[in-house]
C-alpha cells in the first residue's frame, strides 16, 4: 500500500515568543497544620509588587486553576502559602518574614495578616539557613520574629540536634497532624490590635450584625465580636445562628454563603473595608469563626473556623491566639462561653514575680483540642498568648515556573 505523504504546515510569517523558564531556590515545610515554601528575601525582586506573577506560577495559581496542576499547591488553603524570610537589622529582632496567602482557583495572592501555622517553621527555616547563629553545645536557640505583615513580634523557641540544625523529633502532638515531633513555642508578643491598633476595633465586646438570609424577607441578627489580636477575627455566636444553618451544617453553600455575608459586615465594622463590596475582595482579612459551648467538663469552647470561603480543617494558630485573648476579655462572645466551662478557675494561675496572671484557655476545632496559655497584666493587658506546634522539612531546591 502506498504511504500517504502530509503537506508541511506552513509556517507564521511573525515570530514566535516563547516563556522562558526561570527557578527559585526554596524549601518546602510542613509548619503545624499547613504547608507552604519558604523563600529567602534576597532571591525575589526588591519591590515587593513584583513578587506576584512569579508566588502565583510557584504555587500554581497563575490560571486560576483550583487544583494548582502547573504548580506545587496542594489544591487548599492551608497547602498554599509561602513565607519570605530575611535577616533583620532592626534592634532586638533575628528574622523578619512576610507571609503570602496564595488562592485557590483564583490568581490572586492576600498579603493582609499573618499565619501562625506558617510563622512556627520560620525559626526551623532560619536556624537550618545560617540566619541565626547557633552556638556549640546549643541545645535550645529562641528566635525573636518580626512580621512584616502585622508589625508585630513573635518569640519562638525551638530545640537543636548536636549540628546545631533544627531538631525535628520528638513526642510533642498536636491535633491535626498524625505523628508527633519536637515541640516549638511560639509566643505572640502583645497581639493586640495586630491591623486595627485596637483589641476590640469596634470599641465594644459585642455588637449586632443585621445580615440577610437568601430566599428570606428579614435580616437575622448575628451576635458577634470583633477581635484583633495577632489577627482580626469575627468571632460568632452560634446560639443567635438561625435554625436552618443548624440543621444544614457549616459545610452547605448556603451556610457558607451566610458566613462570608457576616465576615463582609464584619470587615465593615472593624474598619477594614469601606463596605461590603471591597470587603469582598479581601477574603482572608478579617477572619471568621463560629462558637459554642463543647458541654465537656473541661469547659472547651468548640470552634468552627473558615478559610478563604470554606470551614477550615483545625483552627488557624492566630486564630487560637486571637480566641483566647477574646476569652480572656470581659463580655466577648468568648468569654461569656467561657464563662459558663466549670474548669474556669481551675486553669488561672499567678506569676508573683512579675505581677502577671496567666490562663489557660481550652479550645476545640475539628482536628482535636488545644490549649493556649495567655499572660494578663494587672490592668487586663495581654502581655503575650503562647501555643505549641510542630515542624518538619520536606525537600529544598528549586521550584520552576515559566515567565
Amino acid at each position: 500500500m502506498p504511504s500517504v505523504l502530509q503537506e508541511p504546515r506552513p509556517r507564521s510569517t511573525h515570530a514566535t515568543t516563547y516563556a522562558t523558564r526561570h527557578s527559585l531556590p526554596a524549601v518546602w515545610m510542613r509548619a503545624g497544620t499547613s504547608k507552604g515554601l519558604y523563600i529567602h528575601r534576597q532571591h525575589l525582586p526588591l519591590d515587593q509588587a513584583e513578587w506576584t506573577p512569579i508566588l502565583l506560577r510557584a504555587i500554581g495559581s497563575q490560571d486560576s486553576d483550583p487544583r494548582q496542576l502547573n504548580g506545587i499547591g496542594g489544591a487548599t488553603s492551608t497547602t498554599s502559602k509561602i513565607a519570605v524570610v530575611s535577616m533583620s537589622k532592626r534592634a532586638g529582632i533575628d528574622v523578619e518574614y512576610t507571609f503570602v496567602q496564595c488562592a485557590v482557583g483564583v490568581a490572586k495572592l492576600d498579603f493582609t495578616g499573618n499565619c501562625g501555622n506558617i510563622a512556627s517553621g520560620v525559626a526551623p527555616f532560619a536556624v537550618d539557613e545560617g540566619l541565626v547563629a547557633v552556638k556549640p553545645g546549643q541545645r535550645e536557640v529562641s528566635v525573636r520574629i518580626f512580621n512584616t505583615n502585622t508589625s508585630s513580634t513573635l518569640i519562638s523557641t525551638i530545640s537543636v540536634d548536636p549540628s546545631g540544625h533544627f531538631l525535628e523529633d520528638g513526642d510533642y502532638r498536636i491535633p491535626g497532624v498524625m505523628s508527633p515531633g519536637s515541640a516549638v513555642q511560639m509566643a505572640f508578643t502583645k497581639p493586640a490590635g495586630s491591623m486595627t491598633g485596637a483589641l476590640l476595633p469596634s470599641k465594644s465586646p459585642t455588637n449586632i450584625l443585621q445580615v440577610p438570609s437568601k430566599g428570606r424577607d428579614a435580616s437575622i441578627p448575628i451576635l458577634v465580636s470583633a477581635v484583633d489580636a495577632a489577627n482580626p477575627f469575627i468571632f460568632v455566636d452560634s446560639s443567635s445562628m438561625p435554625d436552618w444553618y443548624h440543621q444544614a451544617g457549616s459545610l452547605s453553600q448556603e451556610s457558607l454563603s451566610f458566613i462570608e455575608a457576616i465576615r463582609r459586615r464584619g470587615a465593615v465594622l472593624m474598619g477594614l473595608a469601606r463596605d461590603k463590596e471591597q470587603a469582598s475582595l479581601t477574603r482572608g482579612t478579617p477572619k471568621i469563626a463560629v462558637l459554642s459551648p463543647s458541654g465537656a467538663k473541661d469547659g472547651r469552647t468548640e470552634v468552627t473556623s473558615f478559610s478563604m470561603g470554606k470551614v477550615h480543617s483545625s483552627l488557624q494558630l492566630t486564630g487560637a491566639v486571637c480566641l483566647a485573648s477574646a476569652a480572656c476579655t470581659e463580655g466577648t462572645v468568648a468569654h461569656r462561653i467561657r464563662q459558663k466551662g466549670a474548669a474556669h478557675d481551675k486553669l488561672t494561675r499567678r506569676d508573683s514575680p512579675h505581677d502577671i496572671t496567666i490562663q489557660t484557655v481550652p479550645l476545640r476545632h475539628a482536628g482535636g483540642d488545644m490549649d493556649v496559655d495567655v499572660r494578663l497584666a494587672s490592668n487586663g493587658t495581654i502581655e503575650d498568648v503562647t501555643v505549641f506546634r510542630t515542624a518538619r522539612r520536606l525537600f529544598e531546591g528549586k521550584v520552576y515556573y515559566l515567565m
